[in-house]
């Protein structure tokens, strides 16, 4: 079992900026990869970026050149830093880890983008 907080999301202005954070406990040893995915209610989770072990990144087209996932190892926390942030932004954001005996997800994080 692997245990997540969230934090950072909030309420900014359009083009403004957000720092989500999501700390990592239990059995970490067995992480393969962490990431965000976000979610409007009624609608499906979409990736947001991920972020494996030896350093691969992925992250969906619309958040490219806006929004940067990384990782503090020692912590086992997964950041990811959120720029020119748009209305269409606003979602709930839910970290996520993979690890060899299954997928775990946070409780989410509001981020609410005002035009």
């Amino acid at each position: 079992q692997v245990q997540l907080v969230e934090s950072g999301g909030g309420l900014v202005q359009a083009g403004g900026s957000l720092r989500l954070s999501c700390a990592a406990s239990g059995n970490i040893d067995t992480i393969a990869a962490m990431g965000w995915y976000r979610q409007t209610p009624g609608k499906q989770r979409d990736l947001v970026a991920t972020l494996g072990t030896r350093g691969a990144t992925n992250y969906a087209d619309f958040v490219k050149g806006r929004f940067t996932i990384s990782r503090d190892n020692a912590k086992n926390v997964v950041f990811l830093q959120m720029n020119s942030l748009k209305p269409e932004d606003t979602n709930v954001y839910f970290c996520v880890v993979f690890t060899d005996t299954g997928t775990f997800w946070g409780r989410g994080t509001q981020v609410t983008v005002s035009s």
